[in-house]
């Protein structure tokens, strides 16, 4: 008999590292990962099974299948922004081919035990793709089907996978003699800028935030990479490892999209740098643009409706700006460098 599990892909990632410990505390069914690096230390010793390999390998992943009866599916697996841009070919295997084999696995394995596999799905603000400051600024809060012109590979890659876990869901198979398709229950989050106090920022387009405060906690300068004026939306990790389990547990017949904005709050980078120095009086912080970054910021939007996910499934965060910086990110990463 196979065991039933949750599966997550990237659980070493910064967001699995929330998921594995909240998915373990609640002990109803085991957890199974898999990451092309060894899970941490005290990740792995709450998971009931660890594989190292890639989202690529087709027999790695039917293995899983023979041993574990999968019904939810976490797919964290990515190759992050910054490194897509360097590596677009690469990104589009990883991103994209990985993606779409997992949800072949998931049709697969649904087909198998007779009922539904959830497949929740990361996606991101790159996905958003506005044409200049002027439309930035006039837009305001952005829905989930507006401005879908992303100019990142990482932003067109996530939208595809949106289109790709839709189709699943909704039309998989359109033309075939019995309904195939609802086998798969897609749900993605679309993410604006996510920020940890748990993990090193990464180098990521809207890490300049997390980059303030752990410069200034080691006391050392920073020059923002952005203008004072930037401004995209923000989600602290507690709320967005929420979202993906509030999403997973919320009941199909009240989810009306397959992807759904969420987000918390807005501010300016040096609104930030203002509440970063009222923390450490002594930090040096100035700015040193980035073209290059900064006009990737620039096609994002300022704000995102998250209107649907507010009503659909109950999404609400914990962390609004002062909390998110007083309570959570200021006093875990001052504590960090003491």
């Amino acid at each position: 008999m196979r065991k039933p599990a949750i599966f997550i892909t990237g659980g070493n990632g910064e967001i699995g590292h929330g998921l594995i410990n909240r998915l373990a505390d609640d002990r109803s069914r085991p957890v199974v990962t898999l990451d092309l690096t060894p899970l941490d230390p005290e990740l792995k010793v709450r998971v009931h099974r660890e594989f190292i390999g890639s989202i690529l390998d087709a027999g790695l992943l039917e293995r899983i299948l023979s041993e574990f009866e999968v019904d939810m599916i976490f797919h964290l697996a990515a190759l992050l922004s910054t490194r897509s841009e360097f590596t677009p070919v690469r990104a589009h295997e990883v991103n994209v081919q990985g993606t779409l084999s997992l949800l072949e696995f998931a049709q697969h394995e649904a087909e198998s035990h007779g009922r539904p596999v959830k497949f929740l799905y990361p996606s991101s603000i790159a996905a958003y793709g506005l044409p200049g400051l002027e439309a930035k600024k006039q837009a305001g809060r952005v829905r989930e089907d507006e401005y879908t012109h992303p100019t990142t590979m990482y932003g067109a890659n996530k939208l595809y996978c949106e289109q790709l876990g839709h189709y699943y869901a909704r039309h998989y198979k359109q033309l075939a003699a019995e309904t195939q398709s609802g086998k798969v229950d897609f749900r993605c989050v679309r993410f604006p800028g996510l920020i940890s106090a748990e993990t090193l920022p990464s180098g990521g387009t809207s890490d300049y935030a997390p980059e303030m405060i752990h410069a200034a906690a080691r006391g050392q300068p920073y020059g923002c990479f952005v203008r004072p004026d930037t401004r995209i939306p923000f989600l602290v990790m507690p709320d967005a490892v929420q979202a993906l389990l509030a999403i997973a547990n919320a009941p199909r017949d009240t989810l009306t999209r397959t992807a759904y904005n969420v987000t918390a709050f807005n501010p300016s980078a040096d609104e930030i740098r203002q509440i970063v120095q009222r923390a450490f009086p002594r930090a040096v912080l100035s700015y040193e643009l980035d073209p290059k970054r900064q006009g990737i910021l620039d096609t994002w939007p300022e704000d995102v409706d998250d209107s649907a996910a507010r009503h659909d499934w109950a999404f609400a965060p914990a962390f609004d700006l002062q909390r998110a910086f007083d309570e959570y990110l200021i006093p875990a990463i001052r504590e960090r460098y003491q």
